[in-house]
């Protein structure tokens, strides 16, 4: 019995020390997001990071200007380009299946191209950003016929495989591709099976009205506020919507972290092969991976505009790279009004996700989260 108080002040002891722990870390956060939110009137930011499976959330200011709603680990941001390596995950799960293969050219697919530059052009390019479609669509096209139209005179400026041209239009392509071979449509497919199948239940590719009071308001540059515009390729490049505990969940999968179903989880697991080197990172399946360590210049050179918006040179790997655990792997996404930014090292079973309700530089999201992950842990 004489040992009973000592083990409770041991115990009591032990549980300050973990909530200072916690108070510090806390602290520390805040002192890169708080200032990060004040230089870009960053109304409200959402959080997450996991260690070892363990998620932490952090959430800051409002989802909307107007109501003065709180974030939190529930409220839905717009994702933009992270939408394409959910696109690519698709992709995967239809080629393991037998109804696409990467190999062939996209014309196979779409007889109405057959005779164009899409002869030259495999599923491979199109998930890899080396089909040398340009980012956007022209503003005249509208609709899927236009698209059609547009795509028929369409003629590359190099041969496919040949640069990495950052696009939303090659990513769409195979969307589209994979949901045709699999008899059902884009929307559809993403957000009544494969959403759920990865126990996303809180990520929409339209936000269903029930959920509309969740959905953050967006605000661009201007502090307007604005949500995504409709374009013909929108579900499949920058449609999805999610939340901060869906997307830690998601980077958990990818981190093998969170169990899944194992056809889903191979189909996760093959976006993260690599398939042709550009600079100082690998292309992968919409991720782009860096040794780990790197720098963190090394992460703001390879996020900026320019990767983004001007061709890059290529070599090609053979055979492809298989996913690698002792490597950085990272994607941003961007809309009118929001920012994301997600970023997993699977050798430290370490991930984050950063949402914003406003459009600011990809340069400042990575960096801030790279110093979150120092901050939880200094050997990062």
């Amino acid at each position: 019995m004489t040992f009973k108080p000592i083990a409770i002040a041991f115990l009591s002891l032990s549980f300050i020390t973990s909530a200072q722990a916690a108070s510090s870390e806390q602290d520390k956060i805040d002192s890169i997001i708080k200032p990060l939110m004040a230089q870009y009137q960053i109304p409200g930011m959402a959080i997450a990071v996991s260690i070892n499976g363990k998620n932490t959330f952090y959430n800051y200011g409002v989802a909307s200007k107007e109501t003065h709603k709180a974030v939190s680990q529930n409220t839905i941001f717009e994702i933009g380009s992270l939408s394409k390596t959910f696109t690519a995950t698709l992709a995967n799960w239809a080629a393991q299946q037998g109804k696409i293969s990467y190999s062939d050219a996209a014309s196979h697919y779409i007889p109405e191209l057959q005779g164009t530059a899409f002869d030259k052009i495999t599923l491979l390019n199109l998930a890899t950003h080396t089909s040398g479609l340009p980012l956007f669509e022209p503003d005249h096209v509208k609709n899927n016929a236009q698209l059609m139209a547009w795509f028929k005179q369409w003629k590359p400026a190099q041969p496919a495989g040949t640069q990495r041209i950052y696009s939303n239009m090659g990513i769409g392509l195979l969307g589209m591709i994979a949901a045709k071979s699999l008899n059902q449509p884009f929307t559809d497919i993403m957000q009544n099976r494969m959403l759920p199948a990865l126990g996303m239940h809180n990520s929409y590719v339209q936000v269903p009205p029930d959920k509309m009071g969740e959905y953050a308001q967006g605000y661009n540059k201007q502090n307007q506020p604005v949500r995504v515009n409709p374009g013909v390729l929108d579900a499949e490049a920058y449609g999805i919507k999610s939340s901060s505990a869906d997307l830690i969940r998601y980077l958990n999968i990818n981190l093998r972290t969170q169990p899944i179903d194992a056809k889903w989880q191979t189909a996760v697991d093959a976006t993260h092969r690599g398939y042709y080197q550009v600079g100082q990172f690998t292309q992968d399946m919409m991720w782009e991976n860096y040794a780990y360590p790197s720098a963190l210049k090394t992460l703001l050179d390879n996020n900026g505009s320019q990767i983004i918006s001007q061709p890059q040179p290529t070599q090609a790997i053979n055979p492809p790279q298989p996913p690698l655990e002792q490597a950085i792997y990272n994607k941003t996404g961007s809309t009118g009004g929001f920012s994301t930014y997600a970023l997993f090292v699977p050798i430290k079973k370490m991930a984050i996700i950063v949402l914003a309700n406003k459009s600011y530089p990809n340069e400042a999201r990575v960096k801030a989260a790279y110093e979150v992950m120092k901050a939880v842990d200094p050997d990062f």
